[in-house]
């Protein structure tokens, strides 16, 4: 395998890896607009049930 291509496959795992990291913030952030939309809605309906 000649340099080039060493170098060439070296950034091609970086990318990927690199993008990999991004989905899975991006995951936690979704989960966590999940959990916040959840607990809003409980705080919601505990509102309108005390009315």
């Amino acid at each position: 395998m000649t340099t080039t291509a060493k170098i060439a496959a070296a950034l091609i795992v970086l990318l990927a890896l690199s993008s990999c990291g991004n989905t899975i913030r991006g995951i936690g952030k979704d989960t966590a607009n999940t959990v916040n939309a959840t607990q809003d809605a409980g705080r919601s309906v505990d509102r309108a049930a005390k009315k």
